[in-house]
């Protein structure tokens, strides 16, 4: 998150501070203070009275999440075996500029001649504006997708499909925004033998399944 500096100088001379020192005396406690009105304590006169029907005003930069979770711990164990046979269940961190803010972790493994390779993604923004344009920019960058219904506050699926050298991969995204942070978890996999790839239901449903433990995660 970032906060703009805020910088205030003050300059004031010795002789006007005193002057005003002294006729806020004669105005509360000299000649000249206002005498309370009946039945009305002097402390009563002198404390300010807050207008009818003031409030304080709503914080616009107030978020609900303040850091990342720990991203290695976000998915679940069972989840990990299942997406990604063979892979150690801890996976693996990626170094972050600000891990307090941005984290992700990676889970890879081939198990015979299927590969599979997932990695979930947390940020945190200083503001669910933020987070909104976030995901926007993310979501409009894919095409061929739908949203992901129950998840987040909002979200988004796609799966594409790539052929390098005669071998087939498929991956999946999930976008998924919850108050002002994005979760985004991509799972891809790859069949060396047949040099074909998973199916798209297959790809589609366990980035899904991995984006759900993640926002359960990101909510505590």
């Amino acid at each position: 998150m970032r906060s703009l500096p805020l910088s205030l100088a003050l300059t004031a001379r010795l002789s006007p501070v005193a002057v005003l020192a002294v006729a806020g005396w004669a105005l509360s406690s000299g000649p000249l203070a206002t005498a309370p009105a009946a039945g009305q304590s002097s402390q009563e006169a002198t404390t300010p009275q807050s207008q009818p029907g003031s409030a304080p005003s709503a914080d616009p930069e107030s978020t609900t999440y303040s850091a990342s979770p720990a991203p290695c711990s976000a998915i679940a164990a069972k989840t990990v075996k299942s997406l990604v046979p063979g892979a150690k269940v801890g996976g693996k961190e990626i170094k972050s500029t600000d891990a307090e803010l941005r984290r992700t972790c990676s889970w890879n493994a081939l198990k015979g001649y299927d590969y599979r390779w997932l990695d979930v993604s947390f940020e945190v923004t200083s503001s669910e504006e933020k987070a909104k344009s976030g995901y926007d920019e993310h979501t409009s960058e894919k095409s061929g997708g739908g949203k992901v219904p129950g998840l987040g506050d909002e979200a988004y699926s796609v799966v594409n499909l790539v052929t390098e050298d005669g071998q087939q991969t498929r991956e999946g995204t999930v976008v998924a925004r919850a108050s002002n942070a994005l979760v985004v978890v991509t799972y891809n996999g790859s069949d060396f033998e047949s040099k074909k790839a998973p199916g798209t239901d297959e790809i589609n449903k366990g980035a899904i399944k991995a984006a759900k433990d993640a926002v359960a995660a990101l909510k505590g």
